[in-house]
């Protein structure tokens, strides 16, 4: 067995594995930012847990660069997996994979809806799961912070949501380094996502009206207005 074909069934085996371990480290950094009055035994375990899932991050992204057999070039051709490593919060962005994949589909005949569908769903799933990472880092960085305008969970919320849509009506606004750069991912991330759901939406489109051009008899006259 070759090394793409170890690393093919290496993620295939981790795919679940990580997506739950995404889920249990947003989790535990959730309660962390929003229970404050959570007792402190309470907060270690979850401060474990969360370390626990990035571990594994770690080792995953190890086995990969491993089993690639690609060397030092491995984290230049794979950057996202990189910055998902240092920065497991936005693992959502992992979408990007899933859209590659329909953009190798585009030439095939037949319009593929369901794989279309899944693509806005993910889409959206990603979007929501981006947008309360960020919400939760930008409030746990702001709150308390010298002329924050964004002092409530809800605050973050409602900023996040102007973000993800680029709309920024400046009524809340970030004031700290850190909430600043997060600003910037949510920026990118927003344009990226709705591009996905768009141009996925568009090409779908796109190839079920060609089907039915060519599905036309040649000489077809147009019908009459």
């Amino acid at each position: 067995m070759d090394n793409e074909t170890r690393l093919r069934h290496w993620r295939e085996r981790m795919e679940v594995p990580l997506f739950a371990a995404s889920v249990v480290f947003l989790g535990c950094y959730a309660v962390r930012v929003l229970a404050v009055d959570l007792p402190q035994g309470w907060r270690d375990t979850f401060l474990a847990l969360t370390y626990a899932m990035w571990a594994l991050f770690v080792v995953d992204y190890a086995v990969r660069w491993r089993l690639s057999g690609a060397g030092t070039s491995y984290p230049r051709r794979h950057v996202l997996d990189a910055v998902m490593v240092a920065l497991p919060l936005l693992r959502p962005l992992r979408i990007v994979r899933i859209y590659e994949s329909v953009q190798r589909r585009h030439a095939e005949a037949k319009p593929r809806l369901a794989l279309y569908a899944r693509v806005i769903a993910y889409s959206g799933m990603s979007a929501v799961l981006l947008g309360f990472a960020g919400a939760l880092t930008v409030y746990a960085e702001e709150r308390g912070a010298p002329g924050a305008t964004i002092k409530t969970f809800g605050d973050s919320v409602w900023w996040t949501c102007e973000t993800l849509t680029t709309v920024g009506y400046g009524d809340v606004v970030p004031v700290t380094a850190l909430g600043r750069t997060v600003a910037v991912v949510m920026m990118a991330g927003g344009l990226a996502l709705l591009g996905a759901v768009t141009g996925s939406f568009s090409s779908w489109l796109i190839q079920t009206f060609t089907l039915e051009a060519d599905k036309e008899p040649p000489g077809t006259p147009p019908e009459a207005s």
